[in-house]
C-alpha cells in the first residue's frame, strides 16, 4: 500500500497539522474576551465570513458568526496545547471508538472558555439571545447512547485533567438515525446534522492514507533477506481526516477527535462515464463513500455485516496509520512506541486493529513477529461494555478472509501461539476452545473479544459488579490464563456538561451555597451534604427542580400536545431501548397502576407522570414492539378522564444529548431497572442522581457502587441479584406460576393482551415470553417493583423526606465524575500524565 501515504508526507512541508510542531511564523496579539470584542468580532465574521448584514442577519446566521469567533479563541488554544505536547514528549492517549456522542458544541466550548457572560452580552448587543440560537446547533449523529456518550465525556476530561488525548472515529454523514413515531410506532429516516456543514471541523488534506480490501497475499524472497507476505488489495480507498477540537476546562488543554471520511482515489470513472454508463462512472465512489454513510448499518443480512466490517477495519486501519506516521516523525523508531503511545479500544469495534497493527509492523516496518507482538500487548488496551455474549463481536470467517485476507493470516497465526500458552499451562481441551480466536462451532467465525483480549495488556470492566462477572463469564478462561489483566475502571461522567451547562439553576444555587471551588475540584461539592436538612437550602433546591420540570413540562406540550403537571412526580426512563433494560417491565407497572387507580379511587395515589425516550435497533423487532406499546398505553391512559391527571405517559421522540440536558435535570426519579448482571455500568444513572434524582434500580452495573456512596437511605434497590438470576435460568423457572399467583401482574397483562390498549394480540409475543421463560425477569421481578414504587409515593407524599434525598444525592456523586475514572486509566492502564 503507498501512494497516499507518500503524497501526505510530502504535502507537510507546506502545511502542518495541529498535532504537529507548529512553523515559525509571528503569532497574532492574544483574543481579548471582553463583551466589547466579543461583539465586534462576531459583526466582522457575520460580514465576511458569512457575508451578511446585522440587519438581515437570521438566527442561523448569528449562530455560525458566534462559532466562528468562539472557534478562535479556540483555536489559539489547541495550536498551543499541541506545541507542549510536542515540546515536553509527552505520551498520548490515542481512543479508537465507534462512536463519539458529542451533542451541541457552543454551549459546552463557551462554558469550559468562561466565556458564558460575555458571549450573552455581546449578543445583547444586536438584541440576540444566546438562548434561542444555541438551539439551531444540530447534534453531531456520531453515536447512538451510552457507548458513544461515554467516549465523549472521556475526551473532555482527558482534556480537562490535562491528559494528551486524540480521539479516532468515523465522520458519519447521516450517523444514527433519526426518529419519528407515527401511529405509536418507531420509523426511521436519516440524520441530516451536515446539511449545512459543520464549522467546528477542519479537513486534514495531508491526513490521507490509502484502506485496501480484498485481494490477495503472497510471498516476496529477496536475496539476503527473509521471506515476507506482501497483501495486494483488490479494492483502495482513501481515508481522509477531519478535526474537531475539544475543549477542556478553562481552556488549559485542547485536545483533537479525528474522525475519517472514506472517499474513492477516483471520483469518477471517465471511462465509463465519456461511454454512456453514467450510473456506472460513480459506483466505486458510491461504494467507498458508503463506508462512512451511516452508523451500525443493520447486520442481519450479510451485505450489512460487510459494510460494518470495512466500517471497523476503514478506521481502525486509518488511525493505526496515522499513530505510526506521527510517531515515526516525533521519534524515529517504533521500538519506543509503548512509551510514547497508548491506544484504548472502546469496546469491540475496533479489535481488528490488533490484527493491523501486527500486519503493519511486520509488513510495511519488517520487524520480527515477536517484537511486533510484545509492542502491540504493550500499547493497547480494551475497555469491555458488555457480558451479552450476542454484543460481543464476531465475523464469519469466510468473510473476514474474503475482505481481509491478510489479517486473517495474522489472527490464525496469534491463535496457534496463544493456543499454545494454554496448552502449556495446563488448561484442557474445553476450555482451550473456550479461549480460541476461532468459534469452530455454529459455521466458523473470529471471536474479536477474544482478539482484543490476548492483544492488550490490560482490560477494564466498567463497573465493580461487570468487571468480576466478565472474570466468571464471557472471559472465564482468558482470565484463568491471564490473571492480571482484567481490572475495573468504573465509569464516569463530566460534570461539566451535566451538572454547570445542563442545569445552570443548580449550578448557580450551588456556588452561592459552598462557593465555586467544587466547578474547579467536584469532589468539594460534597460540601452540600450538610445542607440537606437545612429546610432553607432544601427549598431553592426543590425549587430549582419544579423550574427544570416546567421547562421539560413545556417541551413536551410543544412536541406531543400533551399537558403535564409539573408538580407530579417525573419518573423517568431514558436510554436505548432493550429488552433487558427492561422498559416492558416499566410499562406493565404503568398499565397496572392505572387499573388500580381506576378500581380504588379511595387511596390517595400520587400524581406521576412516566416519562420514557429512547430509540430502538431498526431490525430489532421486540425494542421496537415495546415502543409501540409504550405509547398505546399513552393514548389511552392520557386521555381517560378517570384517573384525574394521576397518571400521564409520555414518549418523547428522537432522544438525543440535547433532549437529554433537558431531561436529567427534570428528572425526580432515575429508573435503571436492568435485570441484574446485564448492565455494564451505565452513566445516565450518574447523570440523573448528579442532578438530585432519586433512582430506583436493581442491583445492577454502577448501581451497586452508587448505593455505596449515596446510602441505601438515599437510593430504592429491587428485585432479583445476578447470581439469583443466574439461577433461576439454569433451573429453567418461567413466569407463568408467578404471573398466576399475581392478581395485580396477572391483570395488567390481561389488560395489553385483551385489547384495551390495541387491536388484541398485538403484543403477544412479548406476553408469551413472560409465560415461558421470562429470560429478562420482568414476572419475576414484578412484585418488588410494584412494592418499591408504593413505598417511593410514601416518600413523595413527604416533601421534606424527598428533598433531602434529592440533597444528598447531588452532594455525593461526586466520585462517579469522568475526571477520576481518567485519572485512574491514566494511572494504571496508560502510563500518561495528567495535569499537562
Amino acid at each position: 500500500m503507498s501512494s497516499a501515504v507518500e503524497k501526505s508526507s510530502r504535502s507537510e512541508a507546506s502545511f502542518e497539522g495541529v498535532d504537529d510542531v507548529a512553523m515559525a511564523a509571528p503569532k497574532p496579539a492574544p483574543r481579548r474576551n471582553d463583551s466589547a470584542a466579543l461583539a465586534k468580532e462576531i459583526a466582522e465574521k457575520l460580514t465576511y465570513a458569512i457575508g451578511k448584514d446585522p440587519a438581515t442577519a437570521r438566527r442561523h446566521d448569528w449562530l455560525e458568526a458566534t462559532t466562528l469567533a468562539v472557534r478562535d479563541r479556540i483555536v489559539d488554544h489547541w495550536l498551543a496545547s499541541n506545541a507542549r505536547n510536542n515540546a515536553s514528549g509527552a505520551k498520548r492517549v490515542c481512543y479508537l471508538s465507534m462512536e463519539f456522542l458529542i451533542g451541541r458544541l457552543l454551549r459546552d466550548a463557551i462554558n469550559n472558555l468562561g466565556l458564558s457572560e460575555a458571549i450573552r452580552d455581546a449578543l445583547s448587543a444586536y438584541d440576540v439571545e444566546i438562548d434561542l440560537i444555541e438551539l439551531l446547533e444540530p447534534d453531531a449523529a456520531l453515536g447512538n447512547g451510552g457507548l458513544g456518550r461515554l467516549a465523549a465525556c472521556f475526551m473532555e476530561s482527558m482534556a480537562s485533567t490535562g491528559v494528551p488525548g486524540f480521539g479516532y472515529g468515523i465522520r458519519y454523514v447521516h450517523g444514527f438515525f433519526r426518529q419519528e413515531v407515527v401511529d405509536g410506532q418507531q420509523v426511521e429516516l436519516p440524520e441530516t446534522w451536515l446539511e449545512h456543514g459543520n464549522p467546528w471541523e477542519f479537513e486534514r488534506r495531508e491526513r490521507a492514507f490509502e484502506i485496501g480490501f480484498g485481494g490477495k497475499v503472497t510471498m516476496i524472497e529477496e536475496a539476503g533477506k527473509p521471506p515476507r507476505q506482501v497483501w495486494r488489495p483488490a479494492e483502495r480507498i482513501l481515508a481522509v481526516a477531519y478535526d474537531t477540537p475539544i475543549v477542556g476546562w478553562r481552556g488549559a488543554r485542547v485536545n483533537t477527535l479525528r474522525l475519517w471520511s472514506a472517499r474513492a482515489l477516483d471520483p469518477i470513472l471517465l471511462d465509463a462515464f465519456n461511454s454512456g454508463d453514467h450510473i456506472g462512472a460513480l459506483l466505486e465512489a458510491n461504494r467507498a463513500q458508503s463506508i462512512t454513510q451511516v452508523l451500525y448499518p443493520a447486520d442481519s443480512h450479510l451485505a450489512g455485516q460487510e459494510l460494518r466490517l470495512r466500517q471497523e477495519f476503514f478506521f481502525s486501519s486509518a488511525s493505526l496509520q496515522d499513530i505510526i506516521r506521527h510517531h515515526l516523525k516525533r521519534h524515529g523508531d517504533l521500538t519506543t512506541l509503548p512509551d510514547k503511545v497508548a491506544i484504548q479500544l472502546n469496546d469491540t469495534h475496533p479489535a481488528v486493529s490488533v490484527a493491523e497493527m501486527m500486519r503493519l509492523l511486520i509488513d510495511v516496518h519488517a520487524m520480527g513477529w515477536d517484537q511486533a507482538w510484545d509492542i502491540t500487548k504493550k500499547v493497547f488496551s480494551y475497555t469491555n461494555h458488555t457480558l451479552l455474549p450476542e454484543a460481543l463481536e464476531t465475523w464469519p470467517v469466510n468473510l473476514f478472509e474474503r475482505l481481509l485476507p491478510r489479517q486473517m493470516q495474522i489472527i490464525y497465526a496469534i491463535n496457534a501461539q496463544i493456543i499454545r500458552e494454554a496448552t502449556q499451562s495446563g488448561l484442557d481441551g474445553g476450555k482451550i476452545a473456550a479461549i480460541s480466536l476461532i468459534d469452530e462451532g455454529s459455521g466458523r467465525r473470529v471471536r474479536m473479544g477474544q482478539l482484543a483480549f490476548v492483544g492488550s495488556h490490560a482490560i477494564n470492566g466498567v463497573s465493580a459488579l461487570h468487571t468480576e462477572l466478565m472474570k466468571k463469564t464471557v472471559f472465564h478462561n482468558l482470565h484463568e490464563l491471564y490473571p492480571e489483566r482484567i481490572q475495573n475502571k468504573t465509569n464516569g461522567v463530566t460534570p461539566r456538561r451535566w451538572i454547570m451547562e445542563c442545569n445552570p439553576d443548580l449550578t448557580a444555587l450551588v456556588t452561592e451555597a459552598i462557593g465555586p471551588g467544587f466547578k474547579d475540584d467536584i469532589t468539594k461539592i460534597k460540601g452540600l451534604d450538610a445542607l440537606a436538612t437545612d429546610a432553607g437550602f432544601r427549598d431553592k433546591f426543590m425549587a430549582v427542580k419544579l423550574r427544570n420540570k416546567q421547562r421539560l413540562a413545556k417541551t413536551i406540550e410543544e412536541r406531543l400536545a400533551i399537558s403535564v403537571d409539573p408538580h407530579a412526580m417525573f419518573d423517568v426512563q431514558v436510554k436505548r431501548i432493550h429488552e433487558y433494560k427492561r422498559q416492558f417491565l416499566n410499562i406493565i407497572e404503568a398499565v397496572a397502576l392505572y387499573d388500580q387507580i381506576r378500581s380504588h379511587p379511595e387511596i390517595a395515589w400520587q400524581p406521576r407522570v412516566k416519562i420514557f425516550a429512547g430509540k430502538a435497533a431498526p431490525s430489532y423487532a421486540n425494542a421496537k414492539q415495546i415502543i409501540h406499546l409504550a405509547n398505546d398505553v399513552a393514548r389511552v391512559i392520557n386521555a381517560d378522564p378517570s384517573v384525574q391527571n394521576l397518571l400521564k405517559v409520555v414518549f418523547l421522540p428522537n432522544y438525543n444529548v440535547s433532549l437529554a440536558e433537558q431531561i436529567m435535570p427534570a428528572a425526580d426519579l432515575s429508573e435503571q431497572i436492568s435485570t441484574a448482571g446485564l448492565e455494564a455500568s451505565g452513566t445516565g444513572n450518574m447523570k440523573f442522581a448528579m442532578n438530585g434524582a432519586l433512582t430506583i434500580g436493581t442491583l445492577d452495573g454502577a448501581n451497586v457502587e452508587m448505593l455505596e456512596h449515596i446510602g441505601e437511605d438515599n437510593i430504592f434497590i429491587f428485585g432479583l441479584t445476578a447470581e439469583q438470576v443466574a439461577a433461576r435460568r439454569a433451573n429453567g423457572q418461567g413466569g407463568r406460576e408467578i404471573i398466576e399467583n399475581s392478581p395485580i401482574l396477572k391483570g395488567a397483562l390481561d389488560s395489553i393482551s385483551h385489547g384495551v390498549f390495541s387491536e388484541p394480540g398485538r403484543y403477544s409475543n412479548l406476553i408469551d415470553n413472560l409465560y415461558g421463560n421470562d429470560w429478562w425477569m420482568i414476572a419475576a421481578d414484578f412484585e418488588a417493583y410494584w412494592q418499591t414504587q408504593r413505598r417511593l409515593d410514601t416518600v413523595w407524599q413527604d416533601p421534606t423526606a424527598w428533598g433531602t434525598k434529592a440533597v444528598h444525592n447531588t452532594a455525593r456523586m461526586a466520585w462517579f465524575s469522568s475526571d477520576r475514572s481518567i485519572r485512574e486509566y491514566a494511572k494504571d492502564i496508560w502510563s500518561a500524565p495528567t495535569g499537562a
